[in-house]
């Protein structure tokens, strides 16, 4: 008697999210810190070269908490990277000024940012998940979609056997927790991973659509923003559930027909996007916000010194990663905080820091610039790998007849 084959395994996806990753990890620096509210943000002055200065051999973790600089003496432009779950209970969160948030929270403690840090522990849970799972999406430094489906554990309790396995694993290695939401697709694990943070495990079968993910309001979709769920709002939307139940020529008259269509299928859970394990990124940018507003006259020399450096660093990003690119653009928020921004498109790509200047100095030209401005960005796109005798190339790849640009001393 011939056995009947097996049932083909039900898709699970889950989306696993750090737990406030910068200050977790700044928090192993400093464990003393833990349970209080603490900011990351700022300049990227080492803080613990200067409290080595002070105390000299007192290891990090020993010295007071007390001595940490503190939000409400903060002065300047800056804003939070991130924030502990104990500084987020006053209102403070990522994005945010630092200014405003010291009214929320003046006692919390400031910590600058540590990129080297961040990334070496982004590189270090990942080389964990691929190891355990090896079909992985990386979404940035601290998330990531993994595919559980044909992974031993990864059916088991819907995908709660394998999510315990990678939190348990990653917290080992690294003492750092993290969230994980499992579900049929990418759309819906993204917002389980939100249920139960920290470190929790949220399981969604298809059948708890209606329970689970109806009740929620329509900016729990990854990709209704803040206009879209206002534009929803204002037809009487404010629910999934709702969303779902809205006549579908009613959402393609209002927001077309791709963003309407789509709009339709989230709110029904459908997602049949696949994990995309070798991405190539589309542009590299650099920007800054200044510690006081600058004027394009009055300030020249001082925006001149930041546009160039803006298009170094970009140049040694491009450089060092293999990239070279056609279109580039600037971005400028003004003391107003309405933002422009321009592109151009060259004829040869480029990753030369003097090309870029050029390029995007002529962008510059485009732009009002009887305001004071805020910040000041320089973007490079269209991005393809460079060939060995592309890696330099010259202001002759620019087809322009200007020779400087309004930041030019």
């Amino acid at each position: 008697m011939s056995s009947s084959p097996e049932a083909a395994p039900i898709r699970r996806i889950a989306h696993l999210d750090m737990d406030a990753f910068y200050a977790s990890v700044e928090l192993l620096r400093y464990p003393q810190l833990k349970g209080l509210p603490v900011v990351i943000g700022g300049g990227r002055r080492r803080l613990d070269d200067a409290l080595r200065e002070r105390y000299g051999d007192t290891p990090l973790d020993q010295i007071p908490p007390e001595v940490f600089p503190v939000l409400k003496d903060y002065v300047g432009r800056g804003v939070i990277t991130t924030a502990t779950y104990a500084a987020r209970a006053f209102g403070v969160g990522s994005a945010m000024g630092m200014m405003k948030a010291a009214k929320l929270c003046p006692q919390a403690l400031l910590l600058p940012v540590d990129f080297a840090q961040y990334k070496h522990y982004s590189r270090l849970f990942k080389g964990i998940i691929t190891d355990i799972a090896p079909v992985m999406e990386d979404r940035g430094v601290d998330e990531v979609y993994i595919d559980f489906t044909h992974v031993p554990g990864g059916q088991r309790e819907g995908g709660r056997v394998l999510a315990r396995l990678l939190q348990k694993s990653i917290h080992d290695a690294t003492g750092l927790s993290c969230s994980i939401g499992v579900a049929p697709n990418k759309l819906i694990a993204k917002m389980a991973s939100e249920f139960n943070k920290p470190q929790g495990i949220s399981v969604i079968y298809a059948s708890d659509l209606q329970a689970k993910i109806w009740p929620l309001a329509c900016k729990k979709v990854n990709g209704i923003g803040p206009k879209a769920n206002a534009k929803l709002e204002s037809m009487g939307i404010h629910t999934i559930g709702e969303l779902a139940q809205t006549d579908l020529q009613l959402l393609l008259d209002r927001f077309g027909q791709r963003t309407g269509m789509w709009m339709h299928n989230a709110a029904w859970g459908r997602d049949d996007r696949p994990l995309v394990t070798d991405s190539e990124p589309v542009s590299m940018s650099r920007e800054t916000t200044f510690d006081r507003d600058l004027h394009a006259v009055r300030d020249k020399a001082e925006l001149g010194a930041i546009f160039t450096d803006l298009c170094e660093r970009v140049a040694d990003d491009l450089q060092r990663k293999g990239y070279v690119g056609k279109t580039i653009g600037i971005k400028l928020r003004y003391d107003d905080f309405k933002i422009a921004t321009r592109d151009l498109t060259i004829d040869h790509p480029i990753n030369d820091a003097k090309a870029i200047r050029q390029a995007a100095g002529q962008c510059l030209k485009r732009v009002p610039l009887d305001k004071r401005l805020r910040l000041l960005g320089v973007r490079v796109g269209s991005l393809q790998k460079s060939a060995l005798r592309q890696s330099v190339v010259t202001l002759n790849a620019i087809n322009t007849e200007a020779k400087s640009d309004l930041f030019s001393c």
